[in-house]
């Protein structure tokens, strides 16, 4: 007859990755040229990502790569701030980081500032007060005009760098995937971009964004991240600590998927041949000694025994010290009642003041209660001493809980034993283990179905149907036709399938569309980046850049548009008009046809001018 055999799982280890801190590169020689290389700054939520724009193998990838994050305790000086890979650990400082970023919108430029000189000083820039190269620095889509101010004024003001480039970090993976397929510009599709606080859905049409029709969904991965980590502390209540949110990334990047249909997965798992192929059971670290797992009987009697004699030892020494105690107040009484016979009155009644005593009854009466007391407390010594000496003749005897309980003073604690283990075969490892089964694809499915996690909002493919309506259908085929997936969000196996698959149920019957994958989705943005800077050089009136005077005429708001960027959109401000001078001068004819021709040029309101014409010629 064959043994039935326990079910088999995958068992997993976390890796709790430590970081360690970034070295300080020293300048690549490619950079010392009379044209100082860009620096492009992919400026993520979840992580920055820093390097050279110049020619060379060696400087094709960034060099820096940290998270955004800053751990800096109140009232600490600018040295002693952490950042990024500077800290090895995240978890026990979690409750000291700050970013820059609040969702996907950089609003803490103090700690935008301290990102800057980290990236700065560790990529070898050694200038003092100025950084002598061009920034290319990626944004959010649609970026408040404040905002950039803000950015542009601290790396003008503060770092008086020459030329500075704004791009979308999404846009930058879609140009640069589109010049690996060798597809002819200008480039129209939709991205779809999912990073770490944020989802985008941006349609570009002709190689520029349609920043009217740029929508934002407020779910992504640290969402992802809570919501999972809510699901395993309900599951497993008992490993609140261990359910860490580093730990729930890892989970994330590492283990989790994207169904393809969602409620026909949820079905399969029901079928306990497929939980057992398919759960993945996570290893918390434990520590394997089991106290009294492995002790044998006798060494369990012995131990009994000496916690037996330990505490005979410590009530033996307990009544003499009480004993002693006793005799001593005695002896002090006794003195006081001597006083009375010897006739010392007055020595007597000042011995019963300091005793708070009223009378010689009263001091009659404590003296008979102690003598007592002393008496009782010799003859339960004579009695112990009498049990010990009964225990050591039957110490060959095995010794049973209910006779080391009777040897024990009845005023004991009890509970000071320590109780037997109630399963001596206890396996430590099994109850540090986190079985995760369909929470591999709930936490990714909130990115299509947010209500999951209680937000009132649209699914990603929801929003894409309401953007692709706002289009003539000659424009839907066009878009369709080049659908992007990018950012960190979207690395889950299945994703580019269930895409296709919504897409096939939205549009049209016989419709055609094609769904394409950045090849790296966190990186993309940086390559493309720096694509682009390799193409457009700074300096001589390319597109794209700001430059030191353009910020000083036309404000820090100002923006380049080119093919990655957002849409310029400048801010009009009605500046309130003057009040009218009480004594107007007399003119001559030619002075005012002079203010006339002036003022009708002048693009202000008809009324003003009007009112102006008319003060003239008055």
């Amino acid at each position: 007859m064959a043994s039935k055999e326990g079910p088999v799982y995958q068992i997993f280890s976390f890796q709790d990755w430590k970081t360690s801190p970034d070295p300080i590169f020293d300048l690549p020689a490619q950079c010392l040229t009379t044209t100082p290389a860009p620096i492009v700054i992919d400026n993520g939520s979840f992580q920055t990502r820093a390097g050279w724009a110049a020619p060379g193998s060696e400087l094709d990838s960034p060099r820096l790569l940290f998270r955004s994050v800053a751990a800096r305790s109140r009232g600490a000086a600018r040295s002693e701030t952490q950042i990024g890979n500077d800290i090895p650990n995240l978890e026990p400082l979690r409750w000291l980081l700050k970013s820059q970023f609040d969702r996907n919108v950089v609003v803490n430029f103090e700690i935008q500032e301290l990102i800057f000189d980290y990236v700065f000083t560790h990529l070898g820039i050694t200038s003092e007060g100025s950084v002598d190269h061009p920034i290319v620095l990626t944004e959010a889509p649609c970026n408040p005009l404040h905002c950039r101010q803000m950015m542009s004024e601290l790396l003008f003001e503060c770092y008086s760098v020459p030329y500075v480039s704004y791009g979308v970090d999404a846009l930058y993976s879609f140009y640069h995937n589109n010049n690996q397929r060798k597809l002819q510009p200008p480039h129209t599709g939709i991205v779809l971009s999912s990073g770490y606080h944020c989802s985008h859905i941006l349609p570009v049409i002709n190689g520029r964004l349609d920043a009217v029709n740029c929508k934002r969904v407020n779910v992504a991965g640290s969402q992802a991240a809570s919501y999972l980590q809510r699901l395993l502390q309900l599951k497993y209540p008992g490993h609140l600590a261990a359910v860490t949110l580093s730990r729930m990334e890892e989970l994330l990047h590492d283990h989790s998927y994207t169904a393809v249909d969602y409620h026909e997965e949820l079905e399969k798992w029901r079928s306990p041949e497929f939980y057992e192929r398919e759960v993945h059971c996570m290893q918390l670290p434990f520590s394997g000694k089991v106290p009294g797992g492995c002790v044998s009987v006798e060494e369990r009697q012995e131990r009994r025994a000496q916690q037996l004699r330990r505490l005979q030892e410590i009530n033996a020494r307990r009544r003499e010290e009480k004993l002693q105690q006793d005799q001593e107040r005695l002896d002090r009484l006794m003195a006081v009642q001597e006083l009375l016979e010897d006739g010392l009155l007055d020595h007597f009644h000042k011995s019963l003041v300091e005793l708070n005593m009223d009378s010689a009854e009263e001091l009659q009466s404590y003296i008979n209660k102690l003598q007592l007391a002393v008496e009782q407390g010799r003859q339960k010594l004579l009695h112990c001493d009498g049990a010990e000496g009964k225990a050591e003749v039957e110490q060959e005897q095995p010794m049973d809980e209910a006779d080391g309980v009777a040897l024990m003073d009845s005023d004991f604690p009890e509970d000071t034993l320590p109780e037997k283990p109630a399963n001596p075969v206890f396996n430590m490892a099994e109850y540090h283990q986190l079985f995760v089964g369909t929470e591999r694809l709930r936490c990714p499915e909130i990115l299509f179905q947010p209500s999951l996690t209680g937000e009132d909002q649209m699914g990603l493919m929801e929003t894409l149907q309401y953007v692709l309506a706002r289009y003539t259908p000659e424009q839907q085929e066009a878009l369709v036709s080049n659908i992007f997936l990018t950012g960190g969000n979207m690395r889950y196996p299945g994703m580019k399938e269930r895409v296709e698959r919504e897409l096939l149920a939205m549009r049209p019957f016989q419709s055609h569309f094609k769904v394409t994958m950045a090849s790296s989705p966190a990186l993309d943005a940086w390559y493309g980046a720096r694509d682009w800077v390799l193409e457009h050089p700074p300096g001589g009136g390319s597109e794209g850049w700001v430059s030191k005077q353009d910020y000083e005429e036309k404000g820090g708001e100002y923006l380049s548009e080119h093919c990655a960027s957002n849409a310029f959109v400048p801010m009009k401000i009605a500046k309130p008009a003057r009040p009218a001078e009480p004594s107007v001068t007399i003119q001559t004819s030619t002075e005012a046809s002079a203010a006339v021709t002036m003022v009708t040029s002048d693009p202000t309101p008809a009324s003003s001018s009007s009112s102006a014409v008319t003060m003239v010629t008055t």
